[in-house]
C-alpha cells in the first residue's frame, strides 16, 4: 500500500511551508513517527514525522515552498525492512580510515624566471607601487614583461592574496517573515524610544543571598527576567495604554499581561509568549522562561506558543549590547530593551560610588502612547527594579520567593 504524506497545518493562519531539510534520503526505509524532514513556516520550524513505516519516495526538494495539504512524499507500507539496515547503520557510524589520494602533477612547468620581472618592468611596477608577485607574467617561463607592468592595475587596499569568494544562501521562510515584520514595524508605526538607567545593586544583593536556596528548592535559577517581567507587569497596570494595540480606528486595551520574550534560536530570532504573567511568581516566571528557551533552542517551539503577546521584553545584554533601540513587535505598542550591566561611577548622596548599571530602552508607538506615559512607564520599571523588596515583594522576601 502506498501512503501519501501531506503537509499538516502548523497553524490556522499558515497556508504554506518550506522544506528546510530532508532528514532521510529517497529510497530509505523509515520507521513510523521517525522525523523525516524539518519544515519552516513563517513563525516556526517544525519536524515532520513519518506517518507509517516503509520505503520513502520524496516528492519535494529542499527549499521548495509547499502548500498545506500538498503531498511531500510517498511511503510504501508493504515494503519490508531490509535485513542489513541496522548493521549498515552501525557501520556508517564507525570511523573510516582516510584514503590518501595521489597528488596530481603540476600542470605548469616553473623555472627560476617564473614570476621575475625585467629591469624595465621592475621600474614601472615600483612607480605604480605594485609588487611583482601580484602580476601574472606572460613572457617566457612566466617572466613579467614591460607590457605586463604597463597593463597592471594597482590593487584596491592592501594586497593580501586571500580568497575573495562569495556565498549565496536562500533565506528561510522564518527569516523572511521576521524581515517583513521588522520593516512593517518601522513603516507603519510612529516609533520613538526613551531611555533610562537602572542601579542593579539591590537585585544583585538579593540574588547573592537567595539564589542558591531558590535554585535548590525550585530547580531553576533566580535570574533577572523574573524581576524585569514583574516590574513590567506593575508598570503596565499603572500605564494601560502601553498594554494596548491599534485595530484600525479603535484602541484595544488588555486587562491581562502576556509578555513576549525575544530569544535566539537555531533558525534566528523567536518570540515565545508567557501567558498571564500578572498571576505569576518569581518561580513561575523563571520556570516558564527556562521552558520556552529550551523549546526554542531545540526547535520544538509551536506556533501557538509564539502567537499573541501584549508587550515584549528583549535582552540584548546577553550578547554584550550596551544600548540599542529595540523595534516594536507588531501589533504590540511597546517593547523593553535590556542591556549589559557595567560598573559605572555614579553620584550617591553627593559622593561618587561604583555601581552595576544597566541602560534600559522603551520603544513605543507614539500614535497611542504619549511621551508622558512612555517616560512614566520606564520610570516605574526603574523604580521597581531599584526597590524590588518594596514594589515587587511586598516587603516579604521569603514569601515572594516561596522559600
Amino acid at each position: 500500500m502506498i501512503l501519501e504524506m501531506k503537509v499538516p497545518s502548523p497553524g490556522e493562519s499558515i497556508k504554506e511551508v518550506e522544506i528546510a531539510t530532508w532528514l532521510v534520503q529517497d529510497g530509505d526505509y523509515v520507521e513510523k513517527d521517525q522525523a523525516i524532514a524539518e519544515v519552516d513556516s513563517d513563525k516556526a520550524t517544525l519536524e515532520l514525522p513519518a506517518e507509517a513505516s516503509g520505503i520513502i519516495t520524496l516528492k519535494a526538494e529542499e527549499g521548495d515552498a509547499v502548500a498545506v495539504g500538498a503531498i511531500v512524499c510517498l511511503i510504501d507500507t508493504s515494503a519490508e525492512k531490509p535485513e542489513g539496515a541496522e548493521k549498515d547503520s552501525k557501520e556508517e557510524q564507525a570511523p573510516k580510515a582516510e584514503v590518501q589520494k595521489p597528488m596530481k602533477a603540476e600542470a605548469e612547468t616553473t623555472t627560476y624566471a617564473t614570476g621575475s620581472a625585467s629591469p624595465a618592468a621592475k621600474k614601472i611596477l615600483a612607480e605604480k607601487g605594485i609588487a611583482t608577485s601580484e602580476v601574472k607574467g606572460t613572457g617566457i617561463d612566466g617572466r613579467v614583461t614591460k607590457e605586463d607592468a604597463v597593463n597592471a592595475t594597482p590593487s584596491m587596499g592592501t594586497p593580501t592574496g586571500g580568497n575573495r569568494g562569495t556565498t549565496r544562501t536562500k533565506l528561510s521562510m522564518l527569516r523572511r517573515k521576521v524581515a517583513e515584520r521588522l520593516v512593517e514595524a518601522k513603516n507603519t508605526t510612529a516609533m520613538l524610544t526613551t531611555f533610562n538607567e537602572v542601579d542593579m545593586s539591590p537585585i544583585f544583593a538579593l540574588r547573592d543571598e537567595y539564589k542558591e536556596t531558590f535554585k535548590s528548592k525550585h530547580g531553576v535559577s533566580l535570574g533577572f527576567m523574573s524581576f524585569f517581567s514583574l516590574a513590567v507587569v506593575r508598570a503596565l497596570k499603572m500605564y494601560p495604554a502601553v498594554n494596548s494595540m491599534i485595530d484600525e480606528k479603535e484602541m484595544i486595551t488588555y486587562d491581562f499581561c502576556d509578555i513576549s520574550i525575544a530569544v535566539s534560536g537555531p533558525k534566528g530570532l523567536m518570540v515565545p509568549v508567557m501567558r498571564n504573567v500578572e498571576n505569576m511568581t518569581f518561580r513561575g516566571v523563571e520556570s516558564e522562561v527556562k521552558r520556552l528557551a529550551i523549546r526554542a533552542r531545540d526547535g520544538q517551539i509551536t506556533v501557538d506558543e509564539m502567537t499573541g503577546g501584549t508587550f515584549t521584553i528583549s535582552n540584548g545584554g546577553v550578547f554584550g549590547s550596551m544600548l540599542s533601540t529595540p523595534i516594536i513587535n507588531p501589533p504590540q505598542s511597546g517593547i523593553l530593551g535590556m542591556h549589559n550591566i557595567v560598573e559605572r561611577p555614579v553620584a550617591i548622596n553627593g559622593k561618587v560610588e561604583i555601581r552595576p548599571i544597566m541602560y534600559v530602552a522603551l520603544s513605543y508607538d507614539h500614535r497611542i502612547i504619549d511621551g508622558k506615559e512612555s517616560v512614566g512607564f520606564l520610570v516605574a520599571v526603574k523604580e521597581a527594579l531599584e526597590n524590588p523588596v518594596e514594589f515587587l515583594m511586598n516587603n516579604d522576601i521569603k514569601k515572594a520567593l516561596e522559600l
